[in-house]
């Protein structure tokens, strides 16, 4: 029993000395951390701002918390905010040159062009209404004969219309063949009285040499061209102010090109102007523009360009003159000759809101760029703000970036202008 109890004393002996070495040990390693180790464990906290957690065998699904994939057996991994680089103006897209290389990505350098713009057009031709002759009769009267015309005849000036009765004459022709000749200052009146009436001069002079009042008078067209309006017909009565006939000539004509109204912009008086008739043969008509007509056909959303057009006279076949009515393909371009910035326009990102250009840096990088956009000349598009010359736009490939742009978080701002575009 002695020797036991000595051999098991021994033995807890040894157990409470190694227990005692162990607790050293442990207590040893909990010492306060070091002052570089607390640094270093902030700086990790505040380094990066997590966007989201997705799976990376699922991309396009965003979590707002960290966890368990619900389609893989993994943890969600977090995506960071991109840290801008120093000096720059906002974090970029930054993709291997091999990748960009395969996905065939192209930029295009911004640079100055003549900011000459063209448009391409509908037309039709119309009677130009500023060379329109109206027939009016000044006295009641009735209608003794009419010639055989109808509406759309062509007339020749001086040629016969109609034969009217004037009865209001009558009585202002008797009171001027009474007076005496001597009267000279009367008789002035009372031909001006039938001047009003709408008498001739010519038969005013043959009532005074033959005494005798006329009540009757041919109207001629005081102009050749075409009948547009003709409301007369044998025997009809017609009061005083009644419109007899209109008569529109056919030397010049109105050219009505159908701009759409997002497309005016630029398109000013003097711009010059082709058309191009549908009718086989037909010649091509220069002019230029007269004015946009002020207002917006509701129907079709286009502003209508008005061009004033002489018509040719084909001497061996007069009747070849264009008619209007005729519609065909128009031809406008402006007369400004300015330089301005422009891009491709295939460079160039609408969204609705906004419009932006993918930037191609010097370091490889790619970043967004907010820009104002002008109006299109060919395949470039002008920009009057948000780049300079010489900067490099992706032509081709830009939507992967911009998406590529917006999973990192990465939004378009206003890139800084040179000093020699401040003023546009």
């Amino acid at each position: 029993m002695t020797i036991f109890s000595l051999r098991q004393l021994t033995l807890i002996a040894l157990g409470m000395l190694a227990l005692g070495t162990l607790i050293g040990v442990l207590l040893g390693t909990h010492q306060a951390p070091s002052p570089t180790s607390i640094d270093t464990t902030s700086s990790d906290k505040t380094e990066r701002q997590i966007l989201y957690w997705y799976d990376p065998m699922v991309p396009n699904q965003h979590f707002d918390k960290p966890g368990k994939s619900p389609f893989m057996d993994m943890d969600l991994v977090p995506k960071y905010v991109a840290a801008k680089a120093e000096g720059a103006h906002q974090a970029a897209v930054r993709i291997n040159p091999a990748l960009v290389q395969n996905l065939g990505m192209r930029t295009a350098l911004v640079k100055p062009i003549a900011a000459q713009r063209e448009w391409d057009v509908t037309g039709k031709l119309a009677f130009n209404e500023r060379n329109q002759a109206v027939i009016q009769l000044r006295a009641g009267g009735f209608v003794a004969k009419v010639w055989p015309l109808a509406t759309g005849d062509t007339v020749s000036e001086g040629q016969p219309i109609a034969t009217l009765e004037v009865p209001e004459w009558l009585d202002a022709q008797n009171e001027l063949l009474a007076q005496p000749r001597e009267n000279r200052r009367l008789l002035h009146t009372l031909r001006e009285r039938l001047r009003l009436l709408g008498m001739p001069d010519s038969l005013i002079a043959q009532a005074e040499k033959t005494r005798l009042p006329i009540t009757q008078v041919t109207i001629n067209a005081p102009i050749s061209g075409v009948i547009t309006e003709l409301s007369i017909k044998t025997g009809m009565a017609l009061a005083s102010g009644a419109t007899l006939a209109r008569i529109n000539n056919i030397d010049s004509l109105w050219l009505d090109a159908a701009v759409p109204e997002t497309q005016v912009e630029g398109l000013l008086a003097g711009a010059r102007a082709c058309f191009f008739a549908t009718n086989p043969g037909a010649p091509v008509l220069h002019g230029k523009l007269d004015y946009l007509l002020p207002t917006v056909d509701q129907m079709s959303g286009t502003v209508t360009a008005r061009i004033l057009l002489d018509n040719p006279l084909n001497q061996l076949s007069p009747s070849n003159q264009l008619k209007p009515g005729t519609t065909g393909r128009v031809w406008l371009q402006s007369q400004n000759e300015e330089q301005a910035l422009a891009v491709p326009t295939e460079a160039v990102i609408r969204t609705g809101k906004t419009t932006l250009v993918m930037l191609a840096e010097s370091d490889g990088g790619f970043r967004p760029v907010l820009v104002q956009a002008g109006y299109e000349v060919g395949n470039q598009t002008l920009i009057r703000s948000g780049l300079n010359e010489g900067d490099k736009v992706v032509a081709s490939g830009q939507f992967l970036l911009d998406s590529e742009a917006s999973l990192l978080g990465i939004t378009a701002e206003n890139q800084e202008m040179s000093p020699e575009m401040s003023h546009d």
